[in-house]
């Protein structure tokens, strides 16, 4: 009689409800199969699933699951593809012997984890040969039909990796879930026609309001765009572009047009990357508005505010549950551009869980010219290759397209379609401010200025100076400071009092940082940018006569130098770029030549560095031997490269219910996610100041490690200013952060 193998432990001694071990593969491989069919890979994918708890076919892991010893089962299905299939046999290896602990390096060492050349070598415990009569394996390997750059099997890996670890997690969950009585619903989301028909139930309503309140010009223009970029829905899958001046509709167009196309090609979701978390809450609102009536997962908000890696890392697949990690299975995805890209570089299993589900959908990067810099070739090559290969298409959507679409522009994106009537016809009759460079203003000018207007928005490029412009103005009921010192909620709640204040033409002065430029919608009569990058200074111009409501003479954008604060290094060298522009287009800054002539300038600046970490060279020096680094990769693709620590603020009621709730929870998922709303990050120098002050606290230490810090120190949290501190130290800290 052949022994029977058990893949995960239940509740009753006799093993009665313990899962069999072929049944956990066989599953894990199906579910594995349908999560890749949007890339034609079900075989690959279906074989890790086979292969991915192989070793659990030894008397060491069995008794693992009776309170032993802890066994490694990944590394055997690992060396099963390799020998079986060779060379090739490592793209799978990759993938079953990464599945827990995280995809490796191929040769060189990488942080506290084997390289999968180490991992290969290893000895294993002895598999019963009884596992061959139970899984069956192809013989020959079946790839995608596209003959595959470095870059592009390293993506490959990865979209195979994440198959496979959702499925896993799935299959594990579902497990679980039925042991104690319980369903998880998953999946079972309406189709997107039923979007489609409330967000243009939404578009009539708002068309029947702007009639009366809106300009007829912008009123018609905003519809003009609308209709026409929903005409080119049915354009084939692949890259878009959207170009349209701030005030122009780029959020809801983008949507509905998103949602036409996906329908048209038989797309499954929209993802709706944005560069800032600063404004994620205000388009996750806007949308989860919109779909409101599907119910309240219709659109998921996830950003990284919460670093997964903190978590401690337990081998133990009951404590899959406690990570919740979200895998992106909702109609409408909305996303920061950290987290959407650095996923796609990733080497975790809780980052990559979600790729899969990245396929086969339409993806909007608002606000595309802000990709990053120093990370831009990669970058450009990841969204180039899931429109490519993966059944995607992007939208690159900004009111300032960079000149990626250029042939001056070395191996920029090809074959992008326009879906904008006429940007540069858009432009002119969008043209609704006077920009201007007013040159050197001291803190004192600046200040008298803030004075003698009745509404005015002055944008720096930091937080101290920010500050230091508020104190002398004095925090009234018509004074108003924003940074990122202030958690969320805390900024929505003086944006609704600042809109207020707007609409009903009383006294509004606002002193903000950048974080106010990018989609914030706000309308004032002028606007005081200090100098930076033409990109920067658009979008502030987006925040002045924003509705088209006051003539163009009397809606100011004043650029100005400040003496007193210096800009970083890296704005200055946007500001050069800008300055170099001026001199050409002194009385038009804002035309479509002149961004392009600003972008064209930033990256021949910029040169080798817009892939700074040469993670392109990388790719390709590895591929003939299948000898990818990936957690170097991982940690070389870093957005924001200085770590900043989410402080948990105790703002308000909801904020103090959630901490305490956090004090006492065993699964942390949707209380975490809840308290998004509720962070400040700070650098790592203030960091440990604070926590060497007793200012912050680390909750339930024990259980989720250094993940959740509380602010106790409440006098440190003003209403005016968010997070404050005066103790010299903490201001240092601050000086090389925007």
């Amino acid at each position: 009689m052949n022994k029977i193998y058990y893949a995960h432990s239940g509740n009753n001694v006799n093993k009665s409800d313990w899962q069999l071990l072929p049944d956990h593969l066989k599953k894990v491989g199906s579910i594995a199969k349908k999560n890749s069919r949007y890339f034609d890979s079900g075989v690959l994918a279906e074989i890790t699933g086979f292969l991915h708890d192989i070793g659990k076919y030894s008397d060491g892991f069995q008794k693992r699951l009776e309170g032993g010893k802890r066994v490694d089962h990944a590394t055997a299905g690992a060396k099963i593809a390799v020998k079986k299939w060779g060379h090739f046999g490592k793209v799978l290896a990759y993938i079953i012997a990464g599945h827990h602990a995280g995809l490796a390096n191929g040769i060189d060492s990488g942080e506290n984890r084997s390289t999968l050349d180490d991992r290969l070598k290893k000895a294993i415990p002895e598999l019963d040969e009884i596992w061959e009569r139970e899984i069956v394996l192809p013989d020959q390997l079946s790839f995608p039909s596209f003959k595959p750059t470095g870059f592009q099997t390293a993506f490959l890996i990865r979209m195979l990796f994440s198959c496979l670890v959702d499925a896993d997690y799935l299959d594990t969950e579902a497990f679980y879930l039925k042991l104690e009585e319980k369903q998880q619903k998953r999946g079972e989301h309406p189709p997107l026609h039923k979007l489609q028909q409330l967000l243009d139930r939404h578009l009539e309503d708002l068309r029947n309001k702007a009639a009366s309140n809106l300009p007829g010009s912008v009123n018609n223009l905003r519809q003009e765009v609308l209709e026409y970029s929903r005409k080119q829905s049915l354009l084939p899958p692949g890259l878009f572009s959207l170009t349209v001046p701030t005030g122009g509709g780029k959020t809801l167009t983008s949507m509905a047009f998103a949602l036409d196309h996906a329908i048209e090609h038989k797309l499954r979701r929209v993802i709706y990357v944005i560069p800032f978390t600063s404004i994620i809450e205000q388009n996750a609102d806007v949308f989860r508005g919109v779909f409101e009536p599907l119910g309240n997962d219709i659109v998921l908000e996830h950003h990284s505010a919460f670093d997964d890696a903190k978590f401690k890392d337990k081998e133990e697949t009951k404590d899959k549950l406690r990570l919740a990690m979200e895998n992106w299975d909702a109609p409408v995805v909305v996303t920061t551009a950290v987290q959407f890209f650095e996923s796609l570089f990733a080497d975790r299993t809780s980052k990559c869980r979600k790729l899969h589900n990245i396929t086969g959908s339409v993806i909007i990067l608002d606000e595309a010219q802000m990709l990053p810099l120093k990370l831009l070739r990669p970058t450009m090559a990841a969204i180039d290759e899931l429109a490519r290969n993966y059944r995607c298409s992007i939208v690159l959507c900004t009111a300032t397209q960079p000149a990626l679409l250029h042939p001056e522009f070395h191996n920029g994106f090809k074959n992008v379609r326009e879906i904008a009537p006429e940007p540069s016809r858009l432009y002119t009759d969008l043209d609704r401010v006077t920009v201007r460079h007013i040159d050197v203003q001291t803190d004192d000018q600046l200040t008298e200025k803030i004075n003698n207007n009745d509404q005015v928005l002055v944008i720096v490029n930091n937080r101290r100076h920010a500050r230091a412009l508020f104190n002398p103005i004095g925090a009234d009921k018509n004074h108003y400071h924003l940074t990122t010192l202030m958690c969320a909620k805390h900024r929505r709640k003086v944006l609704d009092k600042i809109r207020t204040k707007l609409k009903e033409g009383k006294p509004c002065k606002v002193i903000s940082t950048s974080l106010i430029e990018a989609g914030v919608d706000v309308d004032f009569p002028m606007v005081m940018r200090a100098e930076t990058g033409l990109d920067s200074i658009a979008q502030a111009a987006g925040r002045c006569n924003r509705e088209g409501l006051r003539p163009k003479k009397e809606s100011e954008v004043l650029i100005f130098t400040s003496p007193e604060w210096k800009a970083p290094p890296e704005l200055d060298q946007y500001a050069a770029s800008m300055r170099h522009v001026q001199r050409n287009h002194e009385g038009d800054l804002l035309s479509p030549e002149a961004i392009k002539a600003y972008f064209e300038d930033v990256y021949w600046r910029k040169g080798d560095e817009l892939d700074a970490k040469k993670l392109l060279q990388t790719h390709c020096d590895h591929h003939a031997k299948l000898t990818f680094p990936f957690q170097t990769i991982a940690s070389e693709y870093r957005i924001i490269e200085n770590y900043m620590h989410p402080i948990i603020v105790p703002y308000d009621k909801e904020s103090k219910n959630l901490i305490k709730k956090l004090h006492y929870a065993e699964f942390v998922g949707s209380t975490a996610r809840k308290l998004q709303s509720y962070l400040v990050q700070v650098p790592e120098q203030a960091f440990i100041a604070l926590k060497s002050a007793g200012a912050i606290v680390p909750i339930q230490p024990e259980q989720f490690g250094e993940q959740f810090w509380e602010l106790i120190n409440r006098d440190l949290y003003s209403e005016e200013a968010g997070l404050n501190w005066d103790d010299p130290y903490f201001i240092d800290s601050e000086k090389s952060v925007m």
